[in-house]
């Protein structure tokens, strides 16, 4: 009897694979995506549920950024693996059916069903393992549905058509726009042509289709299907490289939360734009400076300084380091282009020397890592430095409209390189000459002297 009603139970479903290595559970795999979604990168998830950061790294890639089922919990009508390993434990102690029914709290008939169709059967006998169990339940519940971009070849050609269709003229005259190489599994191409296509975005595709088929309720897909096709490896609806197609060109989604990220590690809570001096605000006192870099062309860059009441410039010239060009570049190395954070110190250290104490009361900077050594650079020259909040240019628009300026000289793709420190110092010197509006038609330069005059009167007033 018993023998047949194993035969009965085997026969309602296919011959599973062999396990392999013990699969993570699902809970396991749902807590991954839940620290992803909250913004965390796969090595720091996998920190935090601990898992291999090899591990999660696989899931994250093979999954395209995105959480491949639902992360819901499962109900309390399955067992779940706290049961399942309780009851190994009690089938271990040679407890019977209907006793291991009571300690668990199920019915008989499921824990009979439960040692019968999930028990592990490689050693001839009929042994039950709470790994191996959760192992035959999980595969046995999987219910894989159809894509419906697989099912359908009409909405599945609508769609990649929009994705990767060619671009015409307005006469209908196809372009074949620029050539490109295949696709490396990795984002697009940097600097480098991308395919001419239609290149609609997945909303676009999902409003639109209503729109052109009013009347088909077969034609119709959301968006998020449209990214679930494009990124989960196995879908087998679209191909991978057509994320190539959406603006981004992203070979993994990067979930929402991580762009809200604080990646300026550098900027400290004493170093914020809200702590610095209430008199910055008003432009009354001089010798409060904002700063920022201008960047060209082969990873060159000019930084910028300007005085916030006088409008006084000093440019600061960022000469490549030994070894650029000629050591290959290489993650976490050495920066040699000019203005890496030790580079930045230095160069903007031996720029502000030159001005007396009383003109150098603070420094606002962009949140850019080439000021990442601003601890030591006011250690060094005693200048305080603060950071602007992120996306916020005119918290430093004197700085901005400087900038402006100066791309009359240095304009954007060119190289900025190949000029030396008395050419850069010339342009400062144009700028500091030139008669500004704001000051009264006065220059920069004679703003700046009139403020250093006032302040050797006030010195020796105060020495009298």
């Amino acid at each position: 009897m018993v023998r047949r009603q194993q035969a009965a139970d085997r026969a309602l479903r296919p011959k599973l694979r062999s396990p392999g290595h013990p699969k993570y559970q699902r809970h396991v795999e749902a807590a991954f995506w839940t620290e992803i979604a909250k913004g965390l990168l796969p090595e720091e998830a996998a920190a935090v549920i601990g898992v291999a950061p090899a591990v999660a790294t696989r899931w994250y890639r093979q999954c395209g950024g995105m959480c491949p089922f639902d992360s819901k919990s499962p109900s309390g009508r399955y067992l779940s693996f706290s049961e399942r390993e309780e009851i190994a434990l009690l089938r271990a102690r040679g407890r019977g059916v209907r006793e291991i029914a009571r300690d668990v709290g199920r019915n008989p008939g499921t824990i009979s069903r439960e040692l019968r169709r999930n028990a592990a059967t490689r050693s001839g006998k009929l042994d039950y393992r709470a790994s191996v169990a959760q192992w035959k339940a999980d595969i046995a519940a999987q219910r894989p549905k159809t894509a419906k971009l697989v099912a359908n070849p009409r909405l599945h050609a609508y769609v990649q058509e929009r994705l990767s269709g060619q671009i015409t003229t307005s006469g209908g005259m196809p372009i074949a726009g620029p050539a490109t190489g295949s696709w490396t599994g990795r984002n697009k191409p940097h600097r480098k042509d991308r395919a001419w296509v239609q290149a609609w975005s997945p909303e676009q595709i999902a409003n639109r289709i209503k729109r052109d088929f009013p009347d088909d309720e077969s034609m119709r897909i959301s968006h998020e299907a449209i990214y679930q096709a494009l990124y989960i490896q196995g879908r087998g609806a679209l191909k991978r490289e057509l994320i190539l197609c959406l603006r981004t060109g992203r070979a993994l989604r990067a979930p929402r939360a991580r762009s809200r990220r604080k990646t300026w590690a550098h900027v400290t809570p004493e170093a914020l734009i809200s702590e610095r001096p209430a008199e910055a605000e008003d432009r009354a006192v001089p010798g409060h400076w904002e700063g920022d870099l201008i960047i060209g062309l082969e990873r060159s860059a000019i930084g910028t300084v300007v005085e916030r009441s006088t409008r006084f410039t000093m440019l600061v010239h960022l000469p490549r380091e030994d070894g650029y060009g000629t050591i290959p570049r290489t993650k976490n190395g050495p920066a040699l282009a000019g203005y890496g954070a030790i580079s930045m110190k230095k160069a903007l250290a031996n720029t502000m020397s030159m001005l007396p104490e009383q003109l150098t009361r603070s420094l606002t900077w962009d949140r850019g890592k080439e000021m990442s050594a601003h601890t030591q650079f006011r250690v060094e020259t005693g200048i305080p430095v603060f950071f602007a909040d992120p996306h916020s240019p005119w918290q430093r628009g004197t700085n901005e409209n400087t900038t402006g300026l100066l791309r009359q000289y240095f304009p954007k793709g060119t190289d900025l390189s190949r000029w030396s420190a008395d050419e850069v110092e010339a342009v400062a010197h144009a700028l500091n000459t030139r008669p500004r509006k704001t000051l009264g038609w006065k220059t920069p330069a004679e703003a700046l002297d009139d403020q250093l005059l006032l302040l050797q009167q006030t010195s020796v007033a105060t020495t009298g």
